[in-house]
């Protein structure tokens, strides 16, 4: 079983219930349109196919689909999470009645296709960097309610996921500075009111905001918005004092001049607020 597979494994709860609200409102009391046209005792087998190349992720989240329609599906991924894949090729079989399979085949492949999206997406931008040792991380522009799943694509795509909500990490953001009136202000009341065990990070968006946020003894950095120029400028005055994130619309053409300026993380919100889905279909056939 893959990592990503795994990491949905420790969560099946949390699956199935995504899963079950989404199937609900898309099939109501019932597909009216399966009922009118498919006898109830016809069966079918079908191939889950790639329109296009990409790297596989929600493959746990289709069988989720499949299988909670009925017992009697079975499902078989032939890719797995991680693997990447090219136009034609076969990720997955599932077999089973026909009025089931059809029922969750809008679903699944809307997860699949978001899923594998978002991996795609991100392997480029890990891809990018290669070599230099620099971490391309998510943010929290994710799909309300399927969180879990987008980060899970991520980590898929070979990238890394920020804090996982407000909960479980300090960042300081433009909007806190504002409203206690300084950087300083900030880190020192993260300090002294946050759980000992939390790193406090902070966005800048100038070298003012940079050398206040290292005399506050900020543990991250963050480089908002920043031109190359002045990033470049900011990572010389930090050096080793603070781990560097870069931010703020980072694209994947710019991204490995990004990295070569010397920070640690890039945190890049398109991984899953604007990854295109991938084109992938389900083709039935009756089995006599």
């Amino acid at each position: 079983m893959s990592e990503f597979e795994s990491d949905l494994e420790g969560q099946s709860y949390l699956i199935r219930d995504i899963v079950a609200r989404v199937l609900a409102e898309d099939i109501g009391p019932g597909d009216a349109t399966s009922r009118a046209v498919i006898p109830p005792e016809t069966r079918a087998a079908g191939q889950l196919l790639a329109k296009e190349s990409g790297v596989v992720a929600g493959m746990e989240v289709a069988r989720e689909c499949f299988q909670q329609l009925s017992s009697q599906t079975e499902f078989a991924a032939v890719k797995h999470s991680g693997e990447h894949f090219e136009v034609g090729e076969v990720l997955a079989t599932v077999q089973g009645p026909a009025r089931a399979l059809l029922a969750a085949e809008r679903t699944a492949l809307n997860f699949l296709q978001r899923l594998c999206g978002i991996a795609t997406l991100t392997r480029k931008f890990v891809d990018a960097v290669a070599g230099t040792g620099v971490e391309i991380a998510d943010t929290r522009k994710t799909t309300p309610g399927i969180r879990s799943l987008d980060r899970a694509a991520v980590r898929a795509g070979g990238g890394k996921n920020h804090r996982t909500a407000l909960y479980d990490g300090i960042l300081i953001k433009d909007n806190h500075i504002r409203l206690v009136g300084s950087v300083s202000a900030a880190v020192q009341a993260a300090r002294s009111k946050a759980h000992s065990l939390f790193k406090v990070e902070i966005e800048t968006t100038n070298l003012d905001q940079v050398r206040e946020a290292l005399a506050a003894s900020a543990d991250i950095i963050m480089l908002d918005n920043m031109s190359l120029e002045m990033m470049g400028k900011a990572v010389k005055i930090i050096g080793d004092r603070a781990l560097i994130e870069a931010s703020g619309g980072i694209e994947l053409d710019e991204v490995a001049e990004v990295a070569a300026i010397g920070v640690d993380i890039i945190s890049v919100g398109t991984l899953t607020h604007s990854a295109p889905s991938l084109d992938i279909s389900l083709e039935l056939s009756p089995i006599e």
